[in-house]
């Protein structure tokens, strides 16, 4: 299965972000961009790749205990950046970026006591990706508007297991299909 650690915006939340991207799908250019879908919008903390069956209950039980180690705390999506020159347009986060920062560190951690082969250590940069693209376009006037984008507030109370299925039918424009494989409260918060 191919697998990531995530946290998930809440649909109050994502429904504000979608309000945010029509606006900025109507500046020039906007189709160059392919765009991901509301099912696509989540924070990373950890991407597992393909990860063999029989590692899953092990990478399960230590996100449990991972979840289990950090607090609830704040989030909203705000600002945003690019990747790659104008490669991927991304939403920032403001208010418990460094517990996020931290619940990432540890659903690494989790996977490598997991024995999921990791790839070197990168340091966290909080992102939702909102759009790509196979060749760099010019994204400033989006990352301008971003810069002023400031969402409500959530309680972030739990950490998401997620499979990704890759399309398959070959066409264009097709998004990756996820599927929430489980999900760990945080301390203290169910």
């Amino acid at each position: 299965m191919r697998l990531f650690a995530a946290v998930l915006p809440p649909e109050d939340i994502a429904d504000e972000l979608a309000a945010e991207v029509a606006r900025l799908r109507q500046l020039p250019g906007s189709d160059r961009l392919r765009w991901t879908g509301r099912p696509g919008w989540h924070y990373t903390l950890a991407f597992y790749g393909e990860v063999a069956d029989d590692l899953v209950p092990a990478l399960s039980d230590r996100l449990a205990r991972a979840a289990r180690r950090v607090a609830p705390f704040s989030l909203a999506v705000a600002g945003g950046g690019q990747f790659g020159r104008g490669r991927a347009l991304w939403a920032g986060a403001r208010g418990g970026v460094e517990e996020l920062r931290l619940l990432a560190d540890r659903a690494e951690a989790a996977a490598r006591k997991a024995g999921v082969p990791m790839g070197e250590h990168r340091r966290y940069k909080a992102h939702l990706t909102l759009a790509r693209s196979r060749d760099a376009v010019d994204v400033q006037p989006y990352v301008g508007l971003l810069r002023e984008f400031t969402g409500r507030s959530w309680n972030v109370t739990d950490v998401a297991l997620v499979r990704s299925d890759l399309p398959r039918s070959g066409v264009p424009g097709e998004q990756p299909r996820y599927v929430v494989v489980d999900r760990w409260a945080l301390a203290g918060a169910g």
